[in-house]
């Protein structure tokens, strides 16, 4: 049997450089060996690829070092990787992309847009919807449109705070009480995010959110709330998973308590009332529908003390280290890491088939 080559990419520019190194291990340990065979790639935090030369050392440091391979591009023809000068590298073509990258220059459509020049197919969700779910506060714009209860927040460009931060922290409280959680626009794995109890944290929170993008979102705290995480899976007819509940181990689930200690814990399913859990399964169906999605979504929700449920945001490439909310919430529906792997790989194959059906001509 031939198999299907999948070239997985991972690291990357963002600040999720390392948590996407964990993905990427994680994939491979768990992909059929007998269904696929894998190409890695690894990239670095200065945007430079090289080329795993076939024993997997890329992934034995938390981060992608231009020491262990040869540099390489996507080449010219598409499906397959070259050298600077354009000559071909021999073993690296490949059918399918999976772009395991978090955050800016790979989650946010830039990765995506390149592969569609390339007319390669690949894993996760399109251009657009890959913009619009690494953008909160465009995200948010189209939640709104659609319908979706969100939590009350605020914009605010870098510019304008470093310009004016008297009339910024003037306005943001005169609109909100206290906490608020500030945190970067485009970035993801709760890095840069504070929680602020008053003006000094609330200062410190949009230098360092400043730190990471170029804009900011402060958003009400709503205390009291149980933190739900839902996946979809599939193209134009998506699935919900069951509902799981993250009971956060510090004030708030943020870096260290989702990747480096074990102080938080994930309950798979959550407890909760069969008409909440069908709410927030709906909900988070359609809010892939609204930004247009394909392949997966990890939607995460909050759910007040009174009973109402409100989105929160949706991850478009979630996190695929062991102890990721995303394959985890498959398991217990049934589906395993490695059927989970080749499902994602199948969808992202048939999207690509979907775009070739596409007249290009007006005739």
């Amino acid at each position: 049997m031939n198999r299907t080559r999948v070239l997985i990419l991972f690291g990357g520019r963002s600040a999720e450089h390392e948590v996407s190194v964990v993905s990427a291990r994680s994939v491979c340990a768990a992909i059929d060996r007998e269904r696929y065979e894998v190409v890695l790639a690894g990239i670095t935090r200065e945007g430079r690829w090289f080329l795993d030369d076939g024993d997997e050392r890329l992934l034995r440091n938390s981060t992608v070092s231009g020491a262990d391979g040869p540099e390489v591009r996507l080449a010219g023809q598409g499906n397959q990787l070259a050298v600077e000068d354009g000559t071909l590298m021999p073993g690296t073509a490949f059918d399918v992309v999976f772009p395991l990258l978090h955050g800016p220059y790979g989650e946010d459509g830039t990765i995506q847009g390149l592969l569609e020049l390339a007319d390669v197919a690949y894993v996760g969700a399109g251009v657009a919807a890959s913009a619009a779910g690494m953008d909160k506060a465009l995200a948010r714009a189209v939640f709104q449109a659609a319908g979706l209860g969100q939590t009350d927040y605020r914009v605010v460009r870098r510019s304008e705070w470093r310009s004016t931060p008297a009339a910024v922290l003037n306005a943001l409280e005169q609109t909100f009480d206290y906490p608020l959680f500030v945190k970067p626009v485009n970035l993801g794995s709760s890095i840069g995010i504070t929680k602020a109890h008053a003006a000094g944290q609330l200062r410190t929170g949009l230098d360092l959110a400043a730190e990471f993008d170029c804009k900011i979102m402060v958003e009400a705290s709503v205390e009291g709330a149980r933190e739900l995480e839902c996946a979809v899976l599939g193209n134009e007819d998506p699935t919900a998973s069951g509902v799981g509940e993250i009971i956060p181990g510090a004030e708030f689930y943020d870096y260290n308590t989702k990747y480096i200690d074990d102080r938080s814990e994930l309950r798979i399913p959550a407890e909760l009332d069969e008409a909440v859990t069908e709410e927030i399964r709906e909900m988070a169906v359609r809010a892939f529908r609204a930004i247009d999605c394909r392949g997966l979504a990890r939607v995460d929700f909050l759910l007040r003390p009174g009973g109402e449920v409100l989105l929160n945001e949706i991850n478009t490439m979630p996190g695929f280290t062991p102890i990721s909310m995303y394959p985890k919430l498959w398991q217990v529906a049934g589906l395993s890491y490695a059927d989970l792997i080749d499902r994602l790989i199948k969808l992202g194959i048939e999207q690509r088939s979907d775009r070739c059906d596409l007249k290009t001509t007006p005739d």
